[in-house]
């Protein structure tokens, strides 16, 4: 609680608190010092000091003194604690989301070369190429030092809350998970977290997921790559394949669909091979709706039990790839 306090001072100076409330003072004499009319009670000739060197005040009038705490419970009647919640609210950076979620795609990034475990997990899913790795803003996440990294630069824990960075309890709600921002329009609207064990589950952030992956990257496109998952899209990418985007599921939005319809194309549908055929019927229904909209679509049939991402995990290269393209159904 007292380095949440000093933190909470150092952010916001009683000097700047004190203009912010239109007090008006002017140097004393030391270079650090200011004297005014008192803002806790009635006069005409200044007594009030602030030494903005050491963050206290002190009226030569009344005889109240103390540092930015004081002068709020003083100023505002509150009690401490009520004094401390309303600095904290005050002090809080805009709620943005997306800035919120901009700084904590590029804590992830910093994090990922710290942790050989999560380097490791990208190669055993194929990715191995720094350069993709950092187009793509892939992070990691080990989980207790998020909210940290954020309430340092001001934001509250309500607002990391709301957004699902931290969970009710106010841990980090990712842990030990790779992390690639979802992005639109530039900003960052959602987070995706792959956990690297069996232990946690696959998730996103609260919210929207937003549209197509990457879709201002492809939209120009007149011929596109569509695959479920991030993994997939990731090893298409770093395998030259730079017209493909991700669904984030086979069930696609109506952002997404208005996307693939903007214009006329041709749609490569490249769904998971799974041994329950959920993935190819999926495809084939997608198919339906995109051929009703006037475009042109392709099934691309991947070897049984495969997605893209194991497709190259196992050995699968570009030339092999842009062949089951080329073999694709109507």
């Amino acid at each position: 609680m007292g380095e949440d306090i000093e933190k909470l001072k150092q952010h916001l100076p009683l000097l700047d608190y004190l203009r912010q409330q239109n007090w008006t003072g002017r140097p004393s004499g030391h270079s650090s010092e200011f004297v005014g009319l008192c803002p806790l009670h009635t006069e005409t000739r200044p007594s009030f000091y602030v030494n903005a060197h050491k963050n206290l005040f002190y009226c030569h009038g009344c005889g109240q003194g103390g540092d930015l705490l004081r002068f709020v419970q003083l100023s505002r009647h509150l009690s401490f604690p009520q004094s401390v919640a309303y600095l904290q609210q005050q002090s809080a950076a805009p709620a943005d989301p997306a800035a919120v979620l901009e700084q904590a795609a590029t804590f992830y990034q910093q994090q990922l070369d710290r942790y050989p475990e999560a380097l490791h997990y990208l190669k055993q899913r194929g990715l191995h190429d720094p350069a993709t790795i950092q187009e793509l803003r892939i992070g990691y996440a080990p989980g207790g030092s998020l909210r940290r990294y954020l309430t340092a630069q001001g934001y509250s824990f309500d607002l990391l809350w709301r957004l699902g960075l931290l969970n009710s309890q106010g841990r980090d709600a990712f842990y030990r998970r790779v992390v690639f921002p979802c992005c639109q329009g530039g900003r960052v609207i959602n987070l995706y977290g792959r956990s690297i064990t069996a232990a946690f589950a696959h998730r996103f952030l609260h919210g929207s997921k937003g549209g197509l992956y990457a879709w201002e990257q492809v939209q120009q496109c007149p011929e596109i790559i569509l695959v479920e998952g991030l993994f997939d899209y990731a090893v298409l990418w770093q395998a030259g394949f730079r017209h493909a985007t991700c669904s984030l599921g086979t069930h696609l939005n109506t952002c997404q669909f208005q996307q693939l319809c903007d214009r006329p194309r041709t749609v490569y549908l490249t769904f998971d091979a799974d041994a329950n055929g959920s993935g190819q019927q999926a495809s084939q229904q997608l198919a339906l709706r995109l051929r009703a909209q006037g475009l042109s679509t392709r099934r691309v049939l991947l070897p049984d039990g495969h997605d893209p991402n194991s497709f190259f995990v196992q050995g699968g290269d570009r030339g092999q790839f842009q062949s089951l393209l080329e073999d694709a159904l109507p």
